[in-house]
């Protein structure tokens, strides 16, 4: 570890290095320790070599430039981690990663060292980010499965290869014809490989273990910074995605109250207004009329309480979701003749968060909607039950159907936004959604959702479960 004793009596020596950390803000020296440790090492070795007995004033002043000109290195590779700590910009990382591994090796004005930041995309590796590679080899993608590339991904551990033509992966790179040697880092956190760190230079010994160690640092802070910098993205992306489910919810809610509750209170004032004329010449006729007027305006009401229901039933908090469930079916009943059949347990989902019974409520809402307007389903059948940590969520209808491929393929240009609400909820709880259905054979929704941490993860291991 690096010792406060070393970096003052460092310090006593070397008056730039008390500036160096004064500079710094202590905050990022946690997410800096990989890099750090080595510098300390570095400070170790140095403080030893400085200590020696010099043979003449002229050789002392040497050293002690020298030692000067390394702590000068040192402060601006300090100044290079502060900075890609303090990054939250995903591809910004990816660049200095490699501007932070050519200054933090000695000899910077080599330009023959040749470097590329290669990520995972799905099963394959690809270039994202790279200094002195060829617009050909900025295209090449890899499998990581053979050669020193299999080797670093599959131990987790740094590689160096003198054989580089032989290589069944590497060769396919035509900028590492010309190097005698070629090293990989994996970036890897906790489990999860992320991709690797590749480099190569002409000369065969350039890669020794200062090096090594140097760019095992690197690798180590660049996974912190890119870790930091993905969550910070997923987090806009997240924020992105609830504003749009958010303006959609406004949207519909517009649509429905015109279409419904708008419409019919236009309807009233036009029959008040025709049973106002009819009051004083025609009595009963009147009276009929405002018969019809109350009759408009209790269905009018039960549409408002439909609505006020769908956006957040008052149940769902004091009963739990099964009760609002239930509540659905006779409100379905009620207002649209619909025949909505639950079966499942009272206890089924007791222990599942609020927050996520509130969102399995709305996919079954979602779902019993689009079977009735759009199916035109007699029956719907609402199936829940629980096995382990996983709980299983069926929607049947026997209306129309469709071709659920020819829909998931462009639903999205389309513009209906059905299965698209059923995909993002879905997601909101960790859940995976299955949809089958053919014309004519109605349609079945099975989303399977995880009620730990741990069965989430589970789950999305090994796919959809039914």
């Amino acid at each position: 570890m690096i010792s406060i004793d070393l970096i003052q009596n460092l310090a006593k020596h070397i008056p730039q290095l008390s500036k160096s950390f004064i500079d710094f803000d202590p905050g990022w020296l946690v997410s800096g320790m990989p890099f750090l440790l080595w510098i300390g090492d570095r400070f170790r070795r140095e403080n030893a070599n400085s200590s020696m007995q010099y043979s003449s004033e002229a050789d002392a002043k040497v050293q002690n430039q020298r030692l000067r000109d390394e702590v000068e290195r040192l402060r601006s590779l300090l100044l290079m981690i502060a900075n890609l700590n303090s990054t939250l910009n995903y591809e910004r990382v990816l660049e200095m990663t490699l501007d932070l591994a050519h200054n933090a090796l000695e000899d910077t004005g080599d330009s023959r060292l040749v470097s590329a930041l290669m990520l995972f995309s799905k099963d394959d590796l690809f270039i994202a980010s790279a200094r002195g590679l060829p617009q050909a080899d900025l295209r090449v993608t890899l499998p990581g499965s053979s050669g020193i590339l299999g080797e670093s991904l599959g131990n987790v551990q740094t590689h160096i290869t003198h054989d580089i033509r032989n290589d069944p992966e590497l060769r396919r790179f035509v900028s590492l014809h010309q190097c005698a040697v070629a090293i990989t880092l994996p970036l890897v956190v906790g489990l999860e490989i992320y991709g690797l760190l590749l480099f190569g230079h002409p000369e065969g010994e350039y890669f020794s273990q200062d090096r090594v160690e140097i760019l095992e640092a690197v690798a180590q802070q660049s996974m912190i910074a890119m870790q930091n910098a993905k969550l910070y993205r997923d987090l806009e992306q997240e924020k992105e995605r609830i504003a749009e489910i958010q303006e959609e919810a406004r949207h519909k809610l517009a649509r429905d109250l015109h279409d419904g509750p708008t419409q019919s209170i236009s309807a009233i004032a036009m029959r008040v207004n025709f049973a106002r004329r009819l009051v004083q010449r025609d009595p009963n006729q009147a009276g009929e009329e405002l018969f019809k007027i109350e009759e408009l305006a209790r269905r009018t009401t039960k549409e408002i309480r439909q609505m006020l229901f769908t956006l957040r039933p008052l149940i769902l908090e004091s009963e739990g979701l099964v009760a609002a469930l239930r509540q659905l079916s006779e409100k379905m009943e009620e207002n649209h003749e619909q025949k909505v059949v639950i079966e499942t347990k009272d206890d089924v989902a007791d222990d599942l968060e609020m927050g996520k019974q509130g969102v399995v409520f709305f996919i079954v809402e979602e779902s019993v909607n689009n079977a009735r307007k759009h199916a035109k389903a007699s029956h719907i059948w609402v199936r829940l039950r629980r096995k382990g940590d996983l709980l299983y969520l069926e929607v049947e209808d026997d209306g129309a159907g469709f071709d659920v491929e020819s829909v998931q393929s462009n639903y999205e240009q389309r513009g209906s936004l059905g299965m698209v609400n059923l995909h993002e909820r879905t997601e909101l709880v960790n859940g995976i959604i299955k949809i089958v259905s053919k014309p004519g054979r109605g349609t079945k929704i099975c989303v399977t959702i995880p009620v730990t941490m741990e069965a989430a993860e589970d789950l999305h291991r090994h796919g959809f479960a039914g």
